[in-house]
């Protein structure tokens, strides 16, 4: 979003706050857990991701007064905004877990996670160091990014384990906090055969609480009910929730998500906020492609404020997973807010497919560096309808 106001409005009409040195492409982390890509390979300087032509204040925004169209930062600074685009993220809160900082932050605890730089080269050296003995794998009961995430790192696993002749001496369980294995129930119920086929075993509703690492065992809740189970490697993607310098902040709901109207993208009482990506509430799944889709809308949308005219722009909830299934299949999962599919491909992509893997693997990265970041890239639409004829053909939902 910087690159593209700084593009139409001009050199110093930008400021971005963002405190870190480097940014990281995220969705590689699943890769790196599993030994296909490198940590060095998702990370850039700050620096040379950002705009030239837009100021960066290397602080934190630490309080948001939309009424007087301010912020302040941790140093004190106070911002002034005409205009204000909230995309801070989400927060990872590993302390809702007892004991499970202090696992991930111990090198032979056999206790991993792909959602962080400091902890995702574990995943890899757990794996390598199983010998025989039981592999968890979790999902807290929050919203988190890529949903799909967790059960790409259980299907990596499975496969690394074939592959290193260990699959026969391994149970491989996945605990869910939700529900639900996924958002969609079309590609859910894709994926839970694929698991079930893979000799995974499936708990639903099972929230991680703790981790006793003297005993090697992970504690969950069902309800009201403690249960202990055992683990020799763990994969624990930790709880998540809105950063709280926002939750505490005159733009959120209930539940500490920036209150947006969900096709504009706008914030439902201050005009000239709008917000997208993991803080907002929108109904949809937390994903870099649903972020790309926002793009657009967002820019489109608040150009439209600031020329006084009407909002051209609705966003329909477009989302995507690439569920990677081992190292070479992967399903692309795409769909909107109604959770059914909104495929963009000319074929059935709830399929494991090599081609749709090298999309992940290799041109996705390409997309997200040298188009996104750079205000180029608003999702794939544009070949959805052209693959599909502009409508003439339409595509079949499938439920």
């Amino acid at each position: 979003m910087a690159a593209k106001f700084t593009s139409s409005l001009g050199k110093g009409q930008v400021t971005v706050v963002e405190p870190t040195d480097t940014h990281y492409y995220q969705p590689m982390f699943t890769l790196i857990g599993g030994g296909m890509k490198t940590l060095s390979d998702s990370r850039r300087p700050m620096s040379q991701v950002l705009p030239s032509g837009a100021e960066w204040v290397k602080d934190k925004i630490v309080s948001f007064d939309p009424d007087n169209n301010t912020v302040r930062t941790q140093d004190g600074k106070q911002i002034e905004y005409e205009y204000m685009i909230v995309a801070s993220g989400i927060q990872m809160y590993y302390d809702r877990v007892k004991g499970l900082l202090e696992a991930l932050e111990d090198p032979d605890s056999g206790v991993s996670t792909n959602y962080s730089p400091h902890y995702v080269e574990k995943t890899l050296k757990n794996l390598q160091r199983f010998q025989q003995g039981n592999v968890l794998y979790t999902f807290p009961n929050t919203p988190i990014k890529c949903g799909g995430a967790p059960m790409k790192a259980v299907l990596i696993g499975d496969e690394y384990l074939r592959k290193h002749g260990k699959r026969d001496v391994a149970k491989l369980t996945y605990c869910t906090g939700m529900g639900v294995l996924f958002p969609s129930p079309f590609y859910a119920e894709k994926i839970q055969t694929i698991l079930l086929g893979r000799g995974v075993e499936l708990h639903k509703n099972k929230t991680l609480v703790e981790v006793d690492r003297a005993g090697n065992e992970a504690v969950f809740k069902t309800g009201d009910t403690t249960e202990r189970m055992r683990y020799d490697t763990m994969h624990v993607p930790p709880p998540m929730g809105p950063v709280p310098e926002l939750a505490t902040s005159p733009l959120v709901d209930q539940t500490g998500y920036v209150t947006v109207d969900k096709t504009t993208l706008q914030h439902v009482k201050y005009g000239n906020v709008f917000a997208m990506g993991d803080c907002s509430n929108l109904p949809t799944s937390k994903t870099a492609a649903a972020v790309a889709a926002q793009c657009k809308v967002v820019y489109d949308n608040l150009s439209a404020v600031m020329a006084h005219k009407v909002l051209p722009q609705s966003y329909n909830g477009y989302t995507s997973c690439p569920l990677v299934t081992g190292y070479s299949k992967c399903m692309l999962a795409e769909f909107d807010y109604t959770l059914k599919p909104l495929e963009t491909f000319p074929l059935d992509q709830s399929k494991e497919r090599s081609v749709m893997f090298q999309l992940k693997k290799q041109i996705m990265p390409l997309l997200y560096w040298h188009l996104m970041l750079r205000g180029y890239w608003n999702g794939p639409g544009v070949f959805r309808n052209m693959f599909h004829l502009g409508g003439i053909i339409k595509q079949q939902n499938r439920e």
